[in-house]
Formats: C-alpha cells, sequence, structure tokens
C-alpha cells in the first residue's frame, strides 16, 4: 500500500469530488435533476467516469457549455491501485473540483466508483453527493415491498445450479428477516432470471419487476410468485431490469 499524497492543494482551497447523478434514459435533464445540480455540473472540468463515450453524452444532455473536446474526461479502471487513483485526484491539489459519473444514474450505487470515493476520503478530500435517480431506489419507492430493510446484490451467479442455490438463501434470509431484497442481471439473461425466479420460488413469494425505471416504456408491477405464473410476461430482454423480492 503506497503512503498518502501531501492532499494540500496548492491553491490553498481544496477541490471536491463531486459525485454527479446522470439520466436512466434519455429524459432531459429537467425531468431528473433540481436546476442547482444541473448548474454545479456545467462548471467542472475535470470528470472520472465508467466510461467515456456514455460520458459525454450525459454531458451533452446536461447542456454542458463549450466544447466537450476541452474536459478532461477519464475513465475508472476497473482495477485501479492507490496510486492510480490517487492520480486521477490529483486536479484537487489545485483547487479544482472533480465529477464522478456512473453511465446511469447515481455515481458508487450499484457502480464502480465507491472505490474512487473511499480514497477521496482517505486523503482528507471534500465527497459532495449531488440528488439524482438511483434505480434502487426508485425500483424500492415504487415496490410495495419492506422500505425498512432491504439489501442490494448486485449480480447473481450465471451458472444455472449456483443461481437457484443463492435465490433460495435469498428467499430464505428474506422470510427470516422481512428483508428486501435486490438483484440485477445483464439484460440478454432477464428472461432466463425471471424464468428461475418463478421455478424456484415459493407461491407466495412477492416479486417486483422494475424496467426502464425514468425512461420511456417503463413498468412496475409486484405480484406473488403464483400470480406471476399465470401472467404474461413481460417484455424483459435486452433492457435495463431491477429485480425485488420479498417472502413471506
Amino acid at each position: 500500500m503506497s503512503a498518502a499524497p501531501d492532499a494540500r492543494p496548492v491553491s490553498g482551497i481544496p477541490g471536491a469530488l463531486v459525485l454527479l447523478p446522470v439520466a436512466l434514459g434519455d429524459a432531459p435533464w429537467r425531468d431528473f435533476l433540481p436546476a442547482a445540480v444541473q448548474q454545479r455540473a456545467t462548471h467542472i472540468r475535470h470528470f472520472i467516469v465508467e466510461n467515456a463515450r456514455a460520458a459525454r453524452a450525459h454531458l451533452k444532455r446536461l447542456d454542458f457549455p463549450g466544447t466537450l473536446r476541452d474536459a478532461d474526461i477519464r475513465e475508472l479502471p476497473a482495477d485501479a491501485s492507490e496510486d492510480a487513483l490517487d492520480a486521477l485526484l490529483a486536479p484537487t491539489r489545485a483547487g479544482e473540483d472533480i465529477g464522478l459519473m456512473s453511465d446511469a444514474g447515481c455515481p458508487a450505487v450499484a457502480d464502480p466508483g465507491a472505490k474512487l470515493v473511499a480514497r477521496a476520503h482517505a486523503l482528507g478530500l471534500r465527497v459532495v453527493p449531488l440528488v439524482g435517480p438511483s434505480s434502487v431506489l426508485l425500483g424500492l419507492m415504487g415496490s410495495g415491498l419492506n422500505g425498512q430493510s432491504f439489501a442490494f446484490h448486485g449480480y447473481l451467479p450465471v451458472a444455472g445450479e449456483a443461481r437457484d442455490r443463492q435465490l433460495r438463501g435469498l428467499e430464505d434470509e428474506s422470510r427470516r428477516l422481512g428483508r428486501t431484497q435486490i438483484f440485477i442481471e445483464t439484460p440478454y439473461r432477464n428472461e432466463r432470471l425471471f424464468a428461475a425466479l418463478l421455478r424456484v420460488c415459493q407461491p407466495r413469494t412477492r416479486l417486483c419487476i422494475a424496467r426502464d425505471l425514468a425512461a420511456a416504456g417503463e413498468y412496475l408491477r409486484t405480484l406473488t410468485i403464483a400470480d406471476w405464473r399465470k401472467t404474461p410476461p413481460p417484455a424483459l430482454a435486452k433492457r435495463p431490469v431491477l429485480f425485488l423480492l420479498l417472502a413471506q
């Protein structure tokens, strides 16, 4: 582990790591952001992002002034070392703010940016989260499931046997603790996961399917597994879907 570099800013006033939410779909910024957040975003010139091409599209949607080619946009490596993270955060030492952006929604939530946020804290930098859409929270809000106790598990195992075993474990934990279990899948495997849920879970377990949240084609419905088995399945292939489960 490398020693923390001197985080004192050259200008005397440190820059901040600003967590910039972005759209979940193609909506104009006025549909999902307060004006103050949009104004803060357009005054930043350094960005750390999940994907540079997606980030430029998001900044264009935010009415970013000037030429995007002049903005400093750097991708966050999946396996970045502390030295690499320190280099990405270097503009703060010159008093410059840095915007952290996800591909969709809120950075560091269901997103690899948490590692950079943790490093910013270790360096004593100010971290500023801004208001914006989170598919995890929107799905939970709209599900009617328990919002007092919940857990987000990210992706489940790909292999069928391991996936089914984890589904049974999550359902059992949900029943014991009254906890809403939230997870996602790679869009082209959504239908496979949905079929596994209908096959593995108990009839009284409630399942919410939240698709295309805050975007055109939004679909949000909660039914018991027994009722889902009798209902025509929603279109899930190649669409962003959140799965939420609460066992009885």
